[in-house]
């Protein structure tokens, strides 16, 4: 696998001296730049390509999780900051991680070793024939065509009458309902749990109550969804 193209966004200069150390022991992460506010990262990212961002939230003129409303780009975001009480609202935005400060390196290292892990799963799922593993074009703007793999699919979100496809290694946005794309989907590997998600049924993680989760991520199941969405997953898991 290539290397992991790595940014570091905080307004702290020992917080970035800290990570910026932490991944030159890495060597599957190439380190590109680092930045002290997320206005010139937003500059950065309109013309560069990295894989991973280190993002700060408390930050002068845009905040972090500010900053994450406005990417048109899908990297991993793994938070690091000094304050626990933004995990929620930061998983609500799909980061793959919350790395509260002072960080440990075992504990930064664990975060890469799954975004590693993350990827080398997606690669090789990418690298099957289309027999071993069926794709769906779908059209993300007026004249592209994007293949998704759908084993690689986690979770559909509904935006009234665009959806948020979330896999193992992007984000797209198109133009769809999630009813209408919900039935071009294998009805055996997805369920709809909500008028607002359909989730991938191996990707399921745990079940409590009325939510499940996914990739780290708690999802409410809607109380009409609730009894076949149990029935279903925990009949494909025995």
């Amino acid at each position: 696998m290539r290397e992991l193209r790595v940014i570091i966004i905080d307004d702290e200069p020992l917080a970035i001296n800290v990570l910026k150390n932490y991944a030159e022991q890495v060597k599957q992460l190439q380190l590109v730049q680092t930045f002290s506010n997320a206005v010139d990262a937003s500059a950065f990212l309109q013309e560069n390509e990295v894989d991973i961002i280190f993002l700060d939230i408390n930050m002068p003129i845009l905040d972090g999780l500010k900053f994450l409303e406005t990417l048109n780009v899908s990297p991993m975001i793994v938070i690091t900051t000094a304050h626990e009480e933004y995990a929620l609202k930061s998983f609500e935005l799909e980061v793959i991680d919350y790395l509260v400060k002072p960080i440990p390196f075992p504990r930064f290292l664990k975060t890469i070793n799954r975004i590693i892990s993350l990827k080398q799963g997606a690669s090789s799922s990418g690298s099957q024939t289309a027999n071993e593993n069926p794709s769906i074009f779908v059209k993300i703007d007026k004249k592209k065509l994007q293949k998704i793999f759908i084993d690689e699919i986690v979770v559909v979100e509904s935006l009234k009458d665009y959806i948020r496809i979330k896999t193992t290694s992007a984000k797209y946005i198109i133009h769809k309902t999630l009813g209408s794309f919900t039935d071009e989907l294998p009805s055996d590997k997805f369920i709809r749990i909500h008028r607002s998600y359909t989730i991938a049924i191996d990707k399921v993680e745990a079940i409590e109550g009325n939510s499940l989760e996914v990739d780290g991520i708690r999802y409410t199941i809607g109380r009409s969804y609730l009894n076949e969405t149990k029935r279903r997953i925990l009949n494909d898991s025995l």
